[in-house]
């Protein structure tokens, strides 16, 4: 798995990044409101979703573009994608505390293997301590996952214009109502593969051999805090007993 064959790219030689326009700096998108993001779903729509993200590069300011990841069962999928479009591009993680150790080992394994700049996001100290010492994941998970999850994102969104998630429309009944542009809590949230099916995802995983979680062999399909997730089919493992199935990131 040490030698991924990466997309080939057009790059600057500089950074390897795609190349943009030198005088692309004064069409960038600045100003969001609806016509301008039934515009943008208009364009993307026909692009096929490695060309959005790159394009995404060209229409924004990359320097107010957000990535989150969570490297969880096929993070790898999303953050091949990613590093190869815009290698210097900054992955931000969040810690909540409650991670298998299996997701900070496949973690720190992508970001040797790709080469990722990745920074911590996590709630304030006492905040989380709160949470450890009531359990809140048993009694008020939403609770617990706005404090450990929803604030410390929300507390980094205002540097930023535009979101981008890997969320597929296939994965749940909420995503599958997503658009590849939305306004969603101030920010502009991007969807470049909202509309790639599970078989098209999986077979980019194979053709480039790229590495899933370690528990996606023990059966979790879907891997979120050591608290709530069990071995399931798709999201079926999360949450079990409540009648939740978002942490709260993307509502």
């Amino acid at each position: 798995m040490e030698n991924l064959d990466l997309p080939t790219l057009e790059t600057d030689g500089a950074n390897g990044a795609d190349t943009v326009p030198a005088d692309s700096g004064s069409d960038r998108i600045t100003v969001f409101d609806e016509a301008r993001i039934a515009a943008l779903n208009e364009a993307y729509a026909p692009l096929h979703f490695i060309d959005r993200i790159r394009r995404l590069y060209r229409d924004f300011d990359p320097a107010k573009v957000l990535v989150t990841s969570s490297f969880a069962a096929t993070s790898a999928y999303f953050l091949h994608i990613i590093s190869s479009i815009r290698p210097d591009q900054v992955i931000h993680f969040i810690d909540t505390g409650y991670h298998f150790p299996e997701t900070l080992a496949y973690r720190q394994y992508l970001i040797d293997l790709f080469k990722l700049k990745v920074e911590d996001l996590r709630a304030e100290e006492w905040k989380h301590r709160f949470t450890t010492e009531e359990k809140t994941w048993l009694r008020d998970p939403d609770f617990c996952c706005s404090i450990n999850k929803v604030e410390p994102l929300e507390a980094i969104k205002p540097n930023y214009h535009v979101w981008v998630s890997s969320l597929m429309r296939w994965q749940t009944e909420h995503r599958s109502t997503l658009n590849i542009f939305e306004v969603r809590r101030g920010i502009i949230k991007f969807n470049p593969m909202i509309d790639v099916t599970r078989e098209e995802r999986d077979a980019y995983i194979r053709e480039h051999n790229l590495p899933f979680h370690p528990l996606v062999g023990k059966g979790y399909s879907s891997i979120g805090c050591i608290h709530c997730t069990v071995p399931g089919e798709g999201r079926s493992g999360r949450w079990i007993g409540k009648p939740k199935t978002e942490c709260g990131l993307h509502l």
